[in-house]
């Protein structure tokens, strides 16, 4: 039962955002009571937190994954940048900042795992590419990696980003292009273009 109510939870919150869904909205999608929630957790903070580690043991995969099957470190960034597509079809984009306005707790928790996980993976990613050439081997993979980091999220900032102006992959795509284009050599380049070329005969297949 626990784990029904946490990936229940997952789906609405992923769907509609932390702050819009309810206690009472999430026991009558389970068809449970209210009371049966409490059971588990102690209350929607306990529960926000709970499908925040869902989030991070997911990502914590996908990265694993996409180091496995990747080329070389702009293949690397390109198939990072398809998973957060798929995870942004199904992702309100109010959520992170349900999360830092209104559960503190599960927020620091998250901004932990992005500051220090993701930050070795981005960091990795940009030693990758100097080694192979891809990459300027004058920039600092340190900076880049923190900014990298700062320019992804600032995508789901709705005062930045005001809902309906552009699409949120739309945004991701050109953050993407513009950072991958500051970093490469020439011959990264010749590699941006041809997962470009790639990535677009596969959508209009």
């Amino acid at each position: 039962m626990e784990q029904r109510i946490l990936h229940k939870s997952h789906e609405l919150f992923m769907r509609y955002g932390v702050r819009s869904v309810s206690m009472d909205e999430i026991a009558a999608h389970l068809g449970i009571s209210k009371k049966t929630i409490y059971q588990y957790y102690s209350d929607k903070d306990a529960l926000v937190e709970g499908v925040v580690g869902i989030e991070i043991t997911r990502n914590e995969n996908q990265c694993s994954l996409q180091q496995q099957v990747c080329e070389n470190a702009v293949h690397e960034i390109f198939i990072a940048v398809d998973m957060l597509q798929e995870m942004l079809t199904h992702m309100n984009p109010s959520l992170i900042f349900d999360l830092e306005k209104y559960h503190p707790k599960a927020f620091k928790k998250f901004n932990d795992h992005k500051n220090k996980f993701m930050y070795a993976i981005i960091k990795n990613n940009l030693e990758r590419g100097i080694t192979e050439g891809l990459y300027r081997e004058e920039i600092k993979p340190d900076i880049l990696a923190r900014f990298r980091l700062a320019s992804t999220f600032l995508i789901f900032n709705p005062e930045l980003f005001p809902p309906g102006h552009h699409s949120l992959s739309q945004i991701l795509d050109e953050v993407t292009d513009n950072f991958l284009y500051g970093v490469t050599t020439a011959k990264g380049q010749k590699l941006i273009q041809k997962y470009k070329l790639q990535r677009h005969k596969m959508l209009s297949v």
